[in-house]
């Protein structure tokens, strides 16, 4: 099986100091940035994806559920839709062949709803390099994560999540995106972690 590795979202929105922190997610953009650096010999292709709000809708909101609505982060052209400092060097020295941009005008929280800077879907850039099983790790494990494992079962490949480099939001919606993804026939391994 020829297999890609999804890094999900690690913005600075999204790390310490950003509009929508997750527990736990600066010292993973450190580890993700190590793993990418590192996975030459486990993958034949490394990509990344990120949110790029341009007007997502109700997914902003002044009274955010933290399920469909968050409040406003990672707005397009903004210093919160960078990835984390540690992650962008890794991206900057290759180790992340191509990045998907996602959300402009919806929630768009799958990775597979995004495409490259001049419209490539992630499914399809993926198929053309001949790749029927992914990986996907990063931010969080409970919302982008799920939802781009989801979308990877859509598009027919083989889907695992690998826990150890991810983290959730909370515990509950963690525990119940867990259940969802065996569900769904989605690989599990390692341990999720969730900082709350």
């Amino acid at each position: 099986m020829r297999r890609a590795l999804i890094v999900v979202d690690v913005q600075k929105d999204f790390c310490a100091g950003g509009d929508v922190p997750v527990n736990g997610a600066t010292d993973l953009a450190v580890a993700l940035a190590g793993l990418v650096r590192g996975a030459g010999d486990r993958y034949a292709h490394v990509v990344a994806t990120r949110d790029h709000h341009i007007d997502p809708g109700d997914h902003f909101s002044d009274e955010p559920d933290f399920e469909d609505s968050f409040p406003v982060h990672c707005v397009a052209g903004t210093e919160g839709a960078e990835f984390h400092p540690e992650f962008a060097a890794a991206v900057a020295s290759g180790a992340v062949e191509e990045v998907f941009f996602k959300g402009a005008h919806s929630a768009s929280k799958s990775g597979f709803e995004g495409a490259t800077a001049n419209g490539t879907p992630l499914g399809d850039w993926l198929r053309a390099r001949g790749v029927d099983g992914v990986d996907v790790v990063g931010i969080g494990t409970d919302h982008c994560v799920k939802a781009t494992a989801f979308g990877g079962v859509r598009e027919g490949f083989d889907v695992r999540v690998l826990l150890d480099h991810t983290v959730g939001v909370a515990a509950d919606t963690t525990d119940r995106a867990l259940d969802e993804l065996r569900a769904a026939g989605v690989g599990l391994s390692g341990r999720p972690v969730v900082l709350v």
